[in-house]
Protein backbone atom coordinates (compact mmCIF):
# COMPACT_ATOMS: atom_id res chain seq x y z
CA UNK A 1 0.00 0.00 0.00
CA UNK A 2 2.51 2.07 0.64
CA UNK A 3 4.76 1.43 -2.56
CA UNK A 4 1.39 2.04 -4.52
CA UNK A 5 0.96 6.37 -2.46
CA UNK A 6 4.66 6.64 -2.74
CA UNK A 7 4.39 5.77 -6.74
CA UNK A 8 1.20 7.75 -7.00
CA UNK A 9 2.83 11.02 -5.39
CA UNK A 10 6.60 10.35 -7.55
CA UNK A 11 4.16 10.84 -10.83
CA UNK A 12 3.60 14.57 -11.97
CA UNK A 13 0.00 16.27 -12.59
CA UNK A 14 0.90 16.36 -16.30
CA UNK A 15 1.14 12.81 -16.40
CA UNK A 16 -2.73 12.19 -14.49
CA UNK A 17 -3.91 15.13 -17.20
CA UNK A 18 -2.06 13.29 -20.13
CA UNK A 19 -3.43 10.12 -19.04
CA UNK A 20 -7.47 11.28 -18.59
CA UNK A 21 -7.00 13.46 -22.00
CA UNK A 22 -6.48 9.68 -23.87
CA UNK A 23 -9.86 8.47 -22.38
CA UNK A 24 -11.47 11.31 -23.99
CA UNK A 25 -12.08 10.41 -27.54
CA UNK A 26 -13.41 13.48 -28.86
CA UNK A 27 -10.19 15.40 -27.88
CA UNK A 28 -7.89 12.86 -28.96
CA UNK A 29 -9.61 12.68 -32.78
CA UNK A 30 -9.11 16.86 -32.50
CA UNK A 31 -5.70 15.88 -31.52
CA UNK A 32 -5.52 13.54 -34.64
CA UNK A 33 -6.72 16.14 -37.34
CA UNK A 34 -4.45 18.59 -35.78
CA UNK A 35 -1.12 16.04 -36.28
CA UNK A 36 -2.55 15.70 -39.63
CA UNK A 37 -2.49 19.41 -39.97
CA UNK A 38 0.75 20.07 -39.21
CA UNK A 39 1.99 17.83 -41.00
CA UNK A 40 0.78 18.77 -44.46
CA UNK A 41 1.74 22.82 -43.51
CA UNK A 42 5.20 21.33 -42.47
CA UNK A 43 6.32 19.27 -45.24
CA UNK A 44 4.31 21.58 -47.62
CA UNK A 45 5.15 20.98 -51.67
CA UNK A 46 7.58 18.15 -50.41
CA UNK A 47 4.42 16.58 -50.80
CA UNK A 48 1.73 18.28 -52.55
CA UNK A 49 1.27 17.10 -56.03
CA UNK A 50 1.91 20.76 -57.07
CA UNK A 51 5.16 21.56 -55.64
CA UNK A 52 5.10 25.43 -56.88
CA UNK A 53 4.87 28.58 -55.00
CA UNK A 54 1.49 28.65 -52.83
CA UNK A 55 0.20 25.83 -55.33
CA UNK A 56 -0.45 29.07 -57.42
CA UNK A 57 -0.17 26.73 -60.87
CA UNK A 58 -2.48 28.53 -63.55
CA UNK A 59 -4.33 26.77 -66.20
CA UNK A 60 -6.93 29.63 -67.80
CA UNK A 61 -8.57 26.28 -69.69
CA UNK A 62 -9.05 24.03 -66.50
CA UNK A 63 -11.18 26.62 -64.56
CA UNK A 64 -14.25 25.50 -62.33
CA UNK A 65 -13.23 21.68 -63.53
CA UNK A 66 -15.92 19.59 -61.04
CA UNK A 67 -14.34 17.18 -58.80
CA UNK A 68 -12.43 13.85 -60.25
CA UNK A 69 -11.94 15.62 -63.83
CA UNK A 70 -9.32 14.15 -65.42
CA UNK A 71 -7.00 15.71 -68.60
CA UNK A 72 -3.87 14.88 -70.28
CA UNK A 73 -0.70 16.86 -69.87
CA UNK A 74 2.27 17.52 -71.79
CA UNK A 75 5.24 18.26 -69.58
CA UNK A 76 7.20 21.01 -71.82
CA UNK A 77 10.59 21.90 -70.14
CA UNK A 78 11.17 25.73 -70.01
CA UNK A 79 14.21 27.12 -71.36
CA UNK A 80 15.53 29.35 -68.59
CA UNK A 81 16.89 27.65 -64.83
CA UNK A 82 15.02 27.01 -62.26
CA UNK A 83 16.48 27.54 -58.63
CA UNK A 84 16.15 24.55 -56.24
CA UNK A 85 15.76 27.10 -52.96
CA UNK A 86 17.63 24.81 -49.44
CA UNK A 87 14.64 22.60 -48.17
CA UNK A 88 13.55 25.35 -45.44
CA UNK A 89 12.33 27.89 -48.44
CA UNK A 90 10.48 24.74 -49.92
CA UNK A 91 8.83 24.11 -46.28
CA UNK A 92 8.14 27.73 -44.94
CA UNK A 93 7.95 29.46 -48.05
CA UNK A 94 5.41 27.79 -50.38
CA UNK A 95 7.19 25.91 -52.62
CA UNK A 96 9.31 25.98 -56.02
CA UNK A 97 8.82 27.51 -59.54
CA UNK A 98 7.90 24.09 -61.57
CA UNK A 99 10.63 23.68 -64.00
CA UNK A 100 7.93 22.07 -66.55
CA UNK A 101 5.31 24.23 -68.44
CA UNK A 102 2.15 22.10 -68.53
CA UNK A 103 0.00 22.11 -70.64
CA UNK A 104 -3.51 20.40 -71.17
CA UNK A 105 -4.21 18.25 -74.60
CA UNK A 106 -6.76 16.42 -76.34
CA UNK A 107 -4.46 14.37 -78.12
CA UNK A 108 -1.08 13.81 -79.61
CA UNK A 109 1.00 12.48 -82.63
CA UNK A 110 4.84 12.41 -83.85
CA UNK A 111 5.65 13.98 -86.90
CA UNK A 112 9.86 12.87 -87.84
CA UNK A 113 11.33 15.03 -84.68
CA UNK A 114 8.26 17.19 -83.45
CA UNK A 115 5.17 16.00 -81.38
CA UNK A 116 2.12 17.39 -82.72
CA UNK A 117 -0.49 18.21 -79.99
CA UNK A 118 -4.02 19.30 -79.85
CA UNK A 119 -4.47 21.74 -77.03
CA UNK A 120 -7.15 21.21 -74.66
CA UNK A 121 -10.15 24.41 -75.22
CA UNK A 122 -11.81 23.51 -71.51
CA UNK A 123 -14.86 22.15 -73.24
CA UNK A 124 -16.34 18.82 -72.61
CA UNK A 125 -17.97 18.56 -76.00
CA UNK A 126 -14.27 18.57 -77.60
CA UNK A 127 -14.24 21.39 -79.79
CA UNK A 128 -11.31 21.52 -82.21
CA UNK A 129 -8.19 22.66 -80.15
CA UNK A 130 -5.44 24.61 -81.74
CA UNK A 131 -2.76 22.14 -83.31
CA UNK A 132 0.83 22.93 -81.95
CA UNK A 133 4.08 21.28 -82.90
CA UNK A 134 7.09 21.14 -80.69
CA UNK A 135 10.65 19.82 -81.14
CA UNK A 136 11.03 16.69 -79.20
CA UNK A 137 14.29 17.88 -77.66
CA UNK A 138 12.90 20.82 -76.93
CA UNK A 139 10.23 19.32 -74.79
CA UNK A 140 12.55 17.02 -73.21
CA UNK A 141 15.35 19.50 -72.25
CA UNK A 142 16.34 22.83 -71.79
CA UNK A 143 17.64 24.81 -75.06
CA UNK A 144 21.35 25.62 -74.47
CA UNK A 145 21.72 28.66 -76.98
CA UNK A 146 25.27 28.48 -77.43
CA UNK A 147 25.69 24.38 -78.64
CA UNK A 148 23.21 22.02 -79.98
CA UNK A 149 24.20 19.21 -77.43
CA UNK A 150 21.65 18.23 -75.45
CA UNK A 151 21.99 15.64 -72.56
CA UNK A 152 20.00 13.80 -71.19
CA UNK A 153 19.35 12.16 -67.50
CA UNK A 154 21.78 9.19 -68.00
CA UNK A 155 24.41 11.50 -69.16
CA UNK A 156 24.39 10.56 -72.73
CA UNK A 157 24.80 13.67 -75.53
CA UNK A 158 22.42 14.16 -78.59
CA UNK A 159 23.89 16.27 -81.07
CA UNK A 160 21.34 18.19 -82.76
CA UNK A 161 21.67 19.98 -86.38
CA UNK A 162 18.40 22.63 -87.35
CA UNK A 163 16.62 20.67 -85.01
CA UNK A 164 17.00 17.33 -86.83
CA UNK A 165 18.75 14.21 -85.55
CA UNK A 166 19.30 10.74 -86.75
CA UNK A 167 16.34 8.38 -86.37
CA UNK A 168 17.74 6.73 -83.20
CA UNK A 169 17.79 9.19 -81.49
CA UNK A 170 14.16 10.22 -82.38
CA UNK A 171 12.97 7.06 -81.28
CA UNK A 172 14.96 7.63 -77.90
CA UNK A 173 13.67 11.21 -77.41
CA UNK A 174 9.89 9.73 -78.27
CA UNK A 175 9.78 7.07 -75.80
CA UNK A 176 11.24 9.53 -73.19
CA UNK A 177 8.29 12.18 -74.61
CA UNK A 178 5.68 9.22 -73.67
CA UNK A 179 7.47 7.86 -70.10
CA UNK A 180 8.42 11.08 -68.68
CA UNK A 181 6.57 13.76 -70.13
CA UNK A 182 2.75 12.80 -70.80
CA UNK A 183 0.56 12.14 -67.98
CA UNK A 184 -2.77 11.72 -66.64
CA UNK A 185 -3.80 14.43 -64.23
CA UNK A 186 -6.71 14.22 -62.04
CA UNK A 187 -7.82 16.76 -60.34
CA UNK A 188 -10.06 15.33 -57.28
CA UNK A 189 -11.63 17.91 -55.93
CA UNK A 190 -11.69 19.76 -59.15
CA UNK A 191 -10.54 23.28 -59.87
CA UNK A 192 -11.38 26.63 -58.79
CA UNK A 193 -11.86 29.41 -61.78
CA UNK A 194 -8.10 30.16 -62.44
CA UNK A 195 -7.76 26.35 -63.16
CA UNK A 196 -5.88 25.50 -59.66
CA UNK A 197 -6.06 22.78 -57.86
CA UNK A 198 -8.28 23.07 -55.16
CA UNK A 199 -6.93 19.86 -53.05
CA UNK A 200 -3.42 21.72 -54.47
CA UNK A 201 -4.70 25.34 -52.46
CA UNK A 202 -6.50 23.71 -49.99
CA UNK A 203 -3.23 21.76 -48.47
CA UNK A 204 -1.34 25.09 -49.05
CA UNK A 205 -3.91 27.15 -47.24
CA UNK A 206 -3.00 25.00 -43.90
CA UNK A 207 0.27 26.36 -43.72
CA UNK A 208 -1.04 30.10 -43.62
CA UNK A 209 -3.95 29.28 -40.93
CA UNK A 210 -1.60 27.14 -38.66
CA UNK A 211 1.19 29.80 -38.97
CA UNK A 212 -1.41 32.78 -37.89
CA UNK A 213 -2.70 30.41 -34.65
CA UNK A 214 0.69 29.51 -34.03
CA UNK A 215 2.48 32.85 -34.00
CA UNK A 216 -0.40 34.67 -33.10
CA UNK A 217 -1.15 32.83 -29.35
CA UNK A 218 2.78 33.02 -28.93
CA UNK A 219 2.54 36.52 -29.24
CA UNK A 220 -0.28 36.74 -27.22
CA UNK A 221 1.12 34.84 -24.13
CA UNK A 222 4.09 36.85 -24.37
CA UNK A 223 2.12 39.89 -23.82
CA UNK A 224 -0.51 38.82 -21.92
CA UNK A 225 1.60 36.36 -19.23
CA UNK A 226 4.03 39.18 -18.65
CA UNK A 227 1.39 41.98 -17.80
CA UNK A 228 -0.81 39.57 -16.06
CA UNK A 229 2.21 38.61 -13.54
CA UNK A 230 3.01 42.11 -13.37
CA UNK A 231 -0.64 43.16 -12.01
CA UNK A 232 -1.58 39.92 -10.20
CA UNK A 233 2.12 39.61 -8.17
CA UNK A 234 2.70 43.70 -7.20
CA UNK A 235 -0.94 44.90 -7.35
CA UNK A 236 -1.71 48.52 -6.14
CA UNK A 237 -0.61 51.21 -8.92
CA UNK A 238 0.35 49.12 -11.29
CA UNK A 239 -2.59 46.74 -11.44
CA UNK A 240 -4.68 49.36 -11.84
CA UNK A 241 -2.77 50.63 -14.88
CA UNK A 242 -2.46 47.26 -16.49
CA UNK A 243 -5.83 46.87 -15.84
CA UNK A 244 -7.28 50.09 -17.29
CA UNK A 245 -4.76 49.16 -20.46
CA UNK A 246 -6.76 45.43 -20.03
CA UNK A 247 -10.43 46.89 -20.14
CA UNK A 248 -9.47 49.71 -23.15
CA UNK A 249 -8.59 46.83 -25.48
CA UNK A 250 -11.34 44.41 -24.46
CA UNK A 251 -14.07 47.52 -25.05
CA UNK A 252 -13.18 47.66 -28.89
CA UNK A 253 -14.74 44.54 -30.56
CA UNK A 254 -11.71 42.39 -31.76
CA UNK A 255 -12.39 42.46 -35.47
CA UNK A 256 -12.47 45.92 -35.59
CA UNK A 257 -9.33 46.09 -33.82
CA UNK A 258 -7.36 43.88 -35.87
CA UNK A 259 -8.67 45.41 -39.09
CA UNK A 260 -7.14 48.99 -37.18
CA UNK A 261 -4.13 47.96 -36.68
CA UNK A 262 -3.95 45.75 -40.42
CA UNK A 263 -4.44 49.44 -41.85
CA UNK A 264 -1.22 50.74 -39.62
CA UNK A 265 0.66 48.28 -40.55
CA UNK A 266 -0.31 46.83 -43.95
CA UNK A 267 -1.74 43.78 -45.74
CA UNK A 268 0.83 40.90 -45.54
CA UNK A 269 1.98 37.38 -44.27
CA UNK A 270 3.65 39.32 -41.16
CA UNK A 271 1.12 42.01 -40.55
CA UNK A 272 -2.11 39.62 -39.87
CA UNK A 273 0.43 37.80 -37.35
CA UNK A 274 1.01 41.00 -34.98
CA UNK A 275 -2.59 42.28 -35.97
CA UNK A 276 -4.25 38.96 -34.20
CA UNK A 277 -1.66 38.56 -31.96
CA UNK A 278 -2.27 42.40 -30.23
CA UNK A 279 -5.51 41.53 -30.00
CA UNK A 280 -5.73 38.23 -28.08
CA UNK A 281 -3.59 39.29 -25.42
CA UNK A 282 -5.90 40.45 -22.93
CA UNK A 283 -7.83 37.50 -22.34
CA UNK A 284 -4.11 35.47 -21.50
CA UNK A 285 -3.42 38.94 -19.24
CA UNK A 286 -6.79 38.09 -17.27
CA UNK A 287 -6.54 34.79 -16.78
CA UNK A 288 -2.86 34.96 -15.72
CA UNK A 289 -3.89 37.87 -13.27
CA UNK A 290 -6.69 36.40 -11.60
CA UNK A 291 -4.66 32.91 -11.12
CA UNK A 292 -1.43 34.66 -9.91
CA UNK A 293 -3.68 36.74 -7.26
CA UNK A 294 -4.77 33.19 -5.95
CA UNK A 295 -1.72 31.63 -5.57
CA UNK A 296 0.51 34.60 -4.54
CA UNK A 297 -1.14 33.94 -1.05
CA UNK A 298 0.01 30.86 -0.51
CA UNK A 299 2.47 29.33 2.20
CA UNK A 300 4.81 28.19 -0.25
CA UNK A 301 5.02 31.72 -1.44
CA UNK A 302 5.29 33.20 1.53
CA UNK A 303 7.90 31.01 2.40
CA UNK A 304 10.13 31.87 -0.68
CA UNK A 305 9.94 35.42 0.27
CA UNK A 306 11.17 34.59 3.60
CA UNK A 307 14.12 32.84 2.10
CA UNK A 308 14.88 36.42 0.39
CA UNK A 309 13.98 34.77 -3.23
CA UNK A 310 13.81 37.26 -5.48
CA UNK A 311 10.63 38.67 -7.02
CA UNK A 312 11.65 37.54 -10.30
CA UNK A 313 12.84 33.93 -9.07
CA UNK A 314 9.33 33.46 -7.13
CA UNK A 315 7.56 34.62 -10.41
CA UNK A 316 9.05 32.42 -12.60
CA UNK A 317 9.80 29.31 -10.74
CA UNK A 318 7.11 29.21 -8.49
CA UNK A 319 4.02 31.05 -9.17
CA UNK A 320 3.52 30.47 -13.11
CA UNK A 321 4.10 26.72 -13.67
CA UNK A 322 1.21 26.86 -10.99
CA UNK A 323 -1.16 29.11 -13.50
CA UNK A 324 -0.06 27.21 -16.72
CA UNK A 325 -3.06 25.12 -16.72
CA UNK A 326 -6.01 27.44 -17.47
CA UNK A 327 -3.30 29.40 -20.00
CA UNK A 328 -2.84 26.01 -21.85
CA UNK A 329 -7.16 26.10 -21.99
CA UNK A 330 -7.06 29.47 -23.15
CA UNK A 331 -4.35 29.09 -25.86
CA UNK A 332 -6.24 26.31 -27.87
CA UNK A 333 -9.42 28.51 -27.51
CA UNK A 334 -7.21 31.17 -29.22
CA UNK A 335 -5.84 29.65 -31.87
CA UNK A 336 -9.43 28.48 -32.82
CA UNK A 337 -9.94 32.45 -32.70
CA UNK A 338 -6.96 32.91 -34.88
CA UNK A 339 -7.99 30.85 -37.71
CA UNK A 340 -11.53 32.52 -38.02
CA UNK A 341 -10.03 36.35 -37.65
CA UNK A 342 -7.15 35.73 -40.58
CA UNK A 343 -10.38 34.21 -42.45
CA UNK A 344 -12.68 37.15 -41.78
CA UNK A 345 -9.65 39.41 -42.74
CA UNK A 346 -8.72 37.54 -45.75
CA UNK A 347 -12.63 37.12 -46.90
CA UNK A 348 -12.15 41.49 -46.66
CA UNK A 349 -9.63 41.61 -48.50
CA UNK A 350 -7.21 43.23 -45.96
CA UNK A 351 -6.09 39.61 -44.94
CA UNK A 352 -3.49 37.67 -47.00
CA UNK A 353 -2.80 38.66 -50.40
CA UNK A 354 -2.59 36.70 -53.45
CA UNK A 355 -1.25 34.68 -54.46
CA UNK A 356 -0.44 33.08 -50.82
CA UNK A 357 -3.47 30.31 -50.30
CA UNK A 358 -5.47 31.47 -47.91
CA UNK A 359 -8.96 29.74 -46.64
CA UNK A 360 -10.88 32.85 -46.08
CA UNK A 361 -9.87 34.43 -49.76
CA UNK A 362 -10.74 31.36 -51.44
CA UNK A 363 -14.17 31.56 -49.86
CA UNK A 364 -14.18 35.50 -51.45
CA UNK A 365 -13.28 34.74 -54.93
CA UNK A 366 -15.88 31.76 -55.36
CA UNK A 367 -18.90 32.72 -52.74
CA UNK A 368 -20.57 34.18 -56.40
CA UNK A 369 -20.87 30.58 -57.53
CA UNK A 370 -22.92 29.05 -54.42
CA UNK A 371 -26.34 29.67 -56.28
CA UNK A 372 -24.67 28.25 -59.64
CA UNK A 373 -23.27 24.90 -60.12
CA UNK A 374 -19.87 25.24 -58.25
CA UNK A 375 -20.48 25.68 -54.72
CA UNK A 376 -18.26 23.50 -53.67
CA UNK A 377 -15.39 25.84 -54.61
CA UNK A 378 -16.32 27.65 -51.58
CA UNK A 379 -18.01 25.43 -49.52
CA UNK A 380 -14.54 23.38 -49.55
CA UNK A 381 -12.33 26.05 -47.57
CA UNK A 382 -15.32 26.88 -45.47
CA UNK A 383 -15.13 23.25 -44.33
CA UNK A 384 -11.85 23.24 -43.88
CA UNK A 385 -11.99 26.36 -41.53
CA UNK A 386 -14.53 24.47 -39.68
CA UNK A 387 -12.86 21.37 -38.89
CA UNK A 388 -9.58 22.99 -37.94
CA UNK A 389 -11.42 25.43 -35.44
CA UNK A 390 -13.80 22.33 -34.07
CA UNK A 391 -10.57 20.61 -33.56
CA UNK A 392 -8.84 23.22 -31.63
CA UNK A 393 -12.04 23.76 -29.26
CA UNK A 394 -12.30 19.63 -28.92
CA UNK A 395 -8.59 19.82 -27.72
CA UNK A 396 -9.67 22.82 -25.52
CA UNK A 397 -12.04 21.60 -23.64
CA UNK A 398 -10.23 17.92 -23.07
CA UNK A 399 -7.71 19.76 -21.95
CA UNK A 400 -10.00 21.47 -19.27
CA UNK A 401 -11.48 18.80 -18.26
CA UNK A 402 -8.10 16.92 -17.88
CA UNK A 403 -6.75 20.05 -16.00
CA UNK A 404 -9.44 20.14 -13.48
CA UNK A 405 -9.25 16.12 -12.39
CA UNK A 406 -5.73 16.74 -11.81
CA UNK A 407 -6.64 19.67 -9.73
CA UNK A 408 -9.01 18.11 -7.92
CA UNK A 409 -6.62 15.22 -6.97
CA UNK A 410 -3.93 17.57 -5.39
Amino acid sequence: MSTRNSDTHSKSLSYYAWKKLKKNKLAMSGITIIALAVLIAFLGSLIRPDATQHANDQTLQLGKKKPGFSVQMLKVRKNFAVENPFILNRLFFGGVEDEYKNIPIYSYDFEDENIVIEEYTGSNDKYPGRKVSYNLADVVYKIDDDTKIKKNKTGELFFFTEGVSTKKEINKLKEIVVEENIDNQTYWLGTDQFGRDMLRRLMAGTLVSLSVGFISVFISLLIGILFGALSGYFRGWVDDLIMWCINVVWSIPTLLLVIAITFTLGKGFWQIFVAVGLTMWVEVARIVRGQIITVREKDFIEASRALGFSNFRIVTKHILPNVFGPVIVISAANFASAIIIESGLSFLGIGMQPPMASWGRMIKEHYGFIMADGAYLAILPGLAIMVMVLAFMLVGNGLRDALDTTDNME
